[in-house]
């Protein structure tokens, strides 16, 4: 890489600010939720970056949106992404900080006068979150072959709604096939959404693989009755199995390596104070660095939900709302990215993706890696959720480098 070749840095956080004003909360976060008005605003806008650059703009038929950077030569690209959209309660970085330092790598070639030897292009991912319509990571998911074009426009959001029709209702079904762009390599910056970075002093992390991911809906069938009159010893209560199940899940975290657990979504029916619930609906996000460990988690709850329900009389079944291997990403882009940041003079060091991204999906089709910059706080999915200017323009500067040097290779 020239060494005078830099990303434009106020013109970074500029273009973040101007993305982070659509769909701004109070609170100072973002809620963009996937084909929502917010989101249509937020494509419309990038829409516009891509086009004042020059770039060949096309959108697929999962509302993908694709800006391309014609190379010396005809073949597959190297592709630079993320997404725009957020879950209910987002920040402003997780995502967005992607997509906007893709577009600034391509405008820094452009305002160096620089013609990559590939073609280059930075993608905005359709519903990565999965905070609206399941699973998340769907808009790389069907790019990379996993899901159908007609499966994913088949699915519905929480109120009924149909992905299809919100895609055709916001202008975003696109004329082009998912995966109409070959992949030479994929680059992702993102925030890291976790404490390591900067508890261990700050620096940039060479992201090794992604955890394993296993998304399940449980929905637990009990007995109504009246909270003053019904003993304890005659109640079948799915209130109480899914406490105990949520606490069984994280106790599995204490003697399984690496396991995470989380129950994010727990709806209790009827919902009156004094009415033993009818019918509980709850999530379970579990996770873990390998395959087997997080197969064996699912195992031991499947087990002891049977044991629960044969005991306490509460019927209990399961749907899979995600399920994701581990994913190692490419020896050679880890490298390139560690190379890129000892070039700029910056700490970088290997590290696990804790979180899905659509680099997981990408993966399947080509060679991947990821940069993360510090999250402050560890927060992310939160309003507060915040990386400094600093860190956003060091990584964009590291994702610059390693990007021409994988278009040039």
């Amino acid at each position: 890489m020239s060494t005078n070749l830099r990303i434009d840095g106020a013109r970074l956080v500029s273009r973040l600010e101007a993305l982070s004003r659509i769909g701004a909360t109070p609170e100072g976060g973002c809620r963009r939720l996937a084909l929502t008005d917010e989101d249509k605003q937020g494509r419309d806008w990038l829409l516009s970056q891509m086009q004042a650059l020059g770039l060949d703009v096309k959108v697929d038929a999962i509302g993908n949106i694709v800006g391309i950077l014609k190379g010396q030569q005809q073949g597959p690209a190297v592709i630079l992404g993320s997404h725009i959209d957020t879950v209910g309660t987002g920040g402003r970085f997780d995502g967005a900080l992607g997509v906007i330092a893709g577009v600034e790598v391509l405008a820094a070639l452009r305002d160096a006068g620089l013609t990559p030897k590939r073609d280059m292009a930075v993608i905005a991912f359709t519903n990565e979150e999965g905070a609206r319509f399941h699973p998340d990571m769907l808009g790389s998911y069907v790019w990379a072959g996993g899901m159908s074009v007609e499966a994913a426009h088949a699915e519905k959001d929480s109120e009924g709604v149909v992905l299809g029709a919100e895609l055709n209702r916001i202008g975003y079904h696109g004329p082009e096939q998912p995966g109409f762009l070959k992949a030479h390599a994929y680059l992702e910056l993102h925030i890291e959404q976790g404490p390591v970075l900067e508890g261990d002093g700050g620096g940039l992390g060479a992201v090794t693989g992604i955890q394993a991911i296993c998304w399940l809906e449980l929905t637990l069938r009990g007995r109504p009755s009246h909270a003053g009159t019904t003993p304890m010893a005659y109640r079948k209560d799915p209130g109480l199995a899914a406490a105990r199940i949520n606490i069984f899940a994280n106790e599995l975290t204490k003697t399984i390596s690496g396991q995470l657990a989380n129950s994010g979504v727990i709806r209790v029916e009827p919902g009156n104070v004094n009415v033993v619930p009818e019918r509980v609906v709850m999530s379970l996000d579990l996770r873990n660095p390998n395959d087997a460990p997080l197969a064996e988690t699912e195992a031991a709850v499947r087990k002891f939900c049977a044991e629960l329900s044969e005991r306490d009389g509460i019927e209990i079944s399961f749907r899979d709302l995600a399920r994701f291997p581990a994913t190692p990403f490419a020896e050679e882009l880890i490298a390139g990215m560690e190379a890129s940041a000892a070039e700029l003079g910056l700490p970088i060091r290997r590290m696990i993706s804790g979180a899905g991204h659509d680099a997981q999906m990408m993966s399947r089709l080509c060679p991947t890696a990821m940069v993360f910059i510090p999250s402050i706080g560890g927060l992310s999915h939160n309003p507060a959720e915040f990386s400094t200017d600093e860190d956003m323009v060091k990584g964009a500067n590291v994702l610059l480098s390693a990007a021409w040097r994988a278009a040039n290779a």
